[in-house]
């Protein structure tokens, strides 16, 4: 088990109802949710691994695989698809060579379909590193890329 998990663990009494707290935090810590993760995490927890899967998979706030050091998010809520979202997509896929739910093999970016962020007075909608970007084109979600 490593340090990290250890200092996060002793936050935490060893109840099942501690699961997404720890959850969250291991992946605030970690950027994601590794196997070793959910190892350590059922050890401590006494809970099954797949108890664990079962429940952050539930979430969309958990990964599994290791993020880009850049996160893109594209909004496919009706507003933003109504306003051309689906370009937008259709550009990051075409510029990143990846899909949603995808990280690049630099891990320089990862690619994430959501379903509204609730700028719908902005769609279409991307963020990028927690920063909304509205009214976005895919002249300008190429060069954000590109500047990134």
């Amino acid at each position: 088990m490593s340090k990290e998990l250890l200092e996060i663990f002793e936050n935490y009494e060893r109840q099942r109802d501690n699961l997404i707290p720890v959850l969250q935090e291991v992946q605030g810590r970690l950027g994601y949710i590794s196997e070793e993760s959910v190892e350590s995490i059922a050890e401590y927890l006494n809970i099954s691994q797949s108890s664990i899967y079962g429940v952050a998979s539930f979430y969309t706030q958990f990964r599994f695989t290791r993020p880009g050091d850049h996160i893109i998010r594209v909004c496919q809520g009706t507003a933003c698809h109504v306003r051309g979202s689906q370009r937008i997509m259709n550009e990051v896929i075409k510029c990143l060579g990846i899909e949603p739910g995808e990280t690049t093999a630099d891990y320089k970016f990862s690619l994430d379909r959501v379903a509204c962020f609730g700028s719908c007075a902005l769609s279409p909608v991307v963020v990028a590193d927690e920063k909304v970007y509205g009214r976005m084109t895919r002249q300008r979600i190429k060069k954000l890329l590109e500047e990134i």
